[in-house]
């Protein structure tokens, strides 16, 4: 409780009496009782009364030189804060004999102000029933005004990347793996709008309306490929492919448009398609499910496409470089590459290279040549020059699946590793069961070891049985394949010796130079016929 003071009467003059704080209130304050006097009209000694109140601790009286003539009521000071937003009342109690301010002469000391909102009933009957004198307290409050909420786009995908290479295990930095691309696919949600929520009048004490701050609204822009809901509140992409944020707009494109894949992209690996308008460099790797298009050259780098490659100034694959497409392969040239198409594969000149095609190979144009390496197609291949005038050894393949003659191949390898392994294993398993079956007793590593090779001996056994049963599945694809093969190879221009031509399961090996003429299986040979 607060300390306060009250006007009594002491031989018929005015006498201050003060009461100290209790149970930790709050002293008096001299510029409060000073107020008070002056405002009674109440003459007092300013630096004896500031003495008193400063080592006040127990219930005093302070004399002063005005008459006690009348027994004035409480007296009730009230404070309006600034904003209008809150009203404190401070209480006096009456003089001696004085009586108490009844509650609606209390409440005309708030009307007479313009206060007439946001009045605390319960507070002010506590106020009036307890009575604590000498002691601010809030009883009226405006209403603040309810704060809106501004519209907000939430992007769940990064709308800041920036180009930073990884680091890798021992420190040093893979310019190659930049993280450039936001990847998308069908159906994943990109941004959700959370729609702006306009706020709520107030009212101050006086009654007045307060206006809540005005809120920022937003909508979702976006481009093509990307859904709306009906509430206009979600972006979805239609596509697989990849997302951009571009002064504020959404942008979805299953098509990734780069100028050339070097140190600022670094390897693409893409849901969508590629274009490069300039350069592959070498030792990058690109990847997409759908097509690639280079519209520049490709130098020593690895393609893949799940769809279709298109190289429109050709290869070098500096004997490293590889292409694969699940679709066709287009290219100016080819040289010291491997590349391998599930569809047909066409260029103006293969150099060296390893190309495989699931349907036809076609190099014509100016050049037209195929000389050194192996090219295998299942159908037909094309070409206007054969070889080299230098004998260099060329290898053509027709007639079977490439990717079966490959499985068949590593089939037959895989094999004779597992023969070779177990030839070394079961002499020797071998000679431990002569040993137990003559009662020869082995140490115990040796019974170890012994049961280390039993185990690989069953595990061999079961992959050779695998791999002789997957390979008889191949076999049986090549029993039923026609004895006169539909496999082709058609030369335009020259073919020259040293160049090998197999048809299914047959070859033969151009001794002497031809022109203008067609290669075919028959009679379970290669035979040389009329182009046309």
């Amino acid at each position: 409780m607060n300390g306060y003071f009250q006007i009594v009467a002491n031989n018929n003059r005015c006498c201050i009496k003060l009461f100290p704080p209790k149970d930790g209130g709050s002293p008096i304050k001299l510029e409060e009782l000073t107020e008070y006097l002056s405002v009674k009209n109440i003459v007092y000694d300013l630096k004896a009364l500031a003495a008193t109140l400063s080592g006040l601790s127990e219930v005093s009286l302070f004399p002063t030189n005005t008459p006690f003539q009348t027994k004035d009521s409480e007296y009730v000071k009230v404070n309006c804060a600034p904003d209008n937003m809150s009203v404190s009342v401070f209480m006096v109690p009456p003089f001696e004999g004085g009586v108490k301010m009844p509650k609606e002469e209390f409440m005309r000391e708030f009307s007479s102000r313009g206060i007439c909102f946001g009045f605390d009933q319960a507070a002010i009957d506590k106020f009036l029933n307890e009575r604590h004198y000498c002691t601010w307290e809030v009883l009226v409050k405006g209403q603040p005004p309810v704060q809106g909420t501004d519209a907000s786009i939430e992007y769940f995908f990064n709308t800041d990347p920036k180009v930073k290479p990884t680091l890798l295990e021992d420190g040093s930095v893979d310019f190659f793996n930049l993280n450039t691309i936001n990847h998308c696919k069908e159906g994943d949600l990109l941004a959700r709008l959370t729609p702006a929520k306009l706020g709520e009048y107030g009212t101050n004490v006086k009654g007045e309306k307060i206006k809540p701050r005005d809120v920022k609204q937003a909508s979702l822009k976006y481009g093509h490929n990307i859904d709306i809901n009906e509430e206009k509140t979600e972006l979805k992409s239609q596509v697989s492919g990849h997302v951009s944020l571009i002064e504020g707009k959404v942008f979805v494109s299953n098509v990734f448009e780069v100028e050339n894949v070097d140190n600022s992209v670094g390897n693409i690996d893409y849901d969508g398609s590629v274009r490069v308008n300039g350069n592959v460099c070498e030792n990058f790797t690109v990847k997409a499910k759908g097509s690639i298009e280079v519209r520049g050259v490709v130098e020593g780098a690895y393609l893949e496409a799940g769809e279709n490659i298109t190289i429109a100034r050709g290869m070098n694959g500096m004997h490293k470089g590889v292409l694969k497409a699940g679709g066709n392969i287009v290219t100016k040239f080819l040289e010291n590459a491997t590349a391998t198409a599930g569809g047909f594969l066409e260029s103006e000149s293969i150099l060296h290279c390893n190309v495989t095609a699931g349907s036809d190979i076609k190099v014509t144009g100016k050049r037209g040549f195929i000389s050194g390496g192996r090219s295998s197609a299942t159908n037909c291949i094309e070409v206007k020059t054969l070889g080299s005038e230098m004998g260099t050894d060329t290898v053509i393949e027709v007639g079977m699946d490439p990717t079966v003659k490959m499985a068949i191949a590593d089939l037959q390898k895989k094999i004779m590793e597992i023969n070779k392994q177990l030839g070394t294993i079961r002499p020797v398993l071998a000679g431990a069961k002569q040993k137990l079956s003559q009662g020869i007793k082995m140490t115990t590593p040796q019974l170890m070891q012994i049961q280390q090779l039993a185990k690989a001996n069953n595990a061999l056994t079961l992959e050779l049985n695998k791999a002789n049963e997957e390979l008889n599945q191949f076999q049986g694809v090549m029993d039923v394949t026609s004895p006169e093969s539909k496999g082709t190879v058609i030369v335009t221009g020259n073919v020259y010796p040293g160049t090998k031509i197999c048809i299914d399961d047959v070859s033969m090996v151009v001794k002497q130079a031809m022109k203008y003429c067609r290669f075919i299986k028959e009679a379970g040979d290669v035979k040389m016929v009329a182009i046309y």
